[in-house]
């Protein structure tokens, strides 16, 4: 495993995910546990798009300031309940969890998805692009234009 993709995880709380055919990247929470990036997913959590369904997706990591650190090929494994990886590890990510509950694990494990991306075996780290990547933004009936700011009073000229 690279040294780079592990510190810049360690050190992450997000991650974006281009999985394949699921359109955009989109952001997700993650932990760095057991030499692996943890992803929850479901009803009553984040959406991750395709991630269950998928073999691989590729990981970008960001740091503290928002610029890009690494991308790398991860492949996806879903952790079963009833497994080992599950017993270990997910009671660490739910201690990880802020806003999580004593039955966090619990809820996980009836009707959520708990994703573990792994680094691929001698997948090279992916090169980083020359441009922002930055989107427009789309278009949304919530935006309007913007009113003019409120005036009390008219200030008129200067007297002397």
């Amino acid at each position: 495993m690279e040294p780079l993709v592990e510190e810049a995880a360690k050190k992450a709380a997000v991650a974006w995910l281009a999985v394949p055919g699921a359109g955009p990247s989109y952001l997700v929470w993650c932990a760095w546990l057991g030499g692996s990036l943890l992803v929850v997913s479901g009803p009553g959590e984040q959406a991750a798009p395709g991630l269950a369904e998928s073999g691989t997706a590729e990981v970008t990591l960001r740091g503290d300031h928002g610029g890009r650190i690494v991308t790398w090929t991860a492949t996806v494994e879903t952790l079963d309940p009833a497994g080992e990886a599950w017993s270990e590890l997910v009671p660490q990510l739910a201690g990880k969890r802020l806003n999580g509950g004593a039955d966090l694990a619990a809820r996980w494990a009836t009707g959520c998805v708990v994703s573990r991306l792994t680094p691929a075996d001698g997948a090279p780290l992916l090169p980083l692009p020359e441009d922002s990547q930055a989107a427009p933004p789309k278009p949304s009936p919530a935006t309007r234009l913007p009113k003019r700011p409120f005036r009390l009073h008219k200030v008129r000229g200067a007297r002397r």
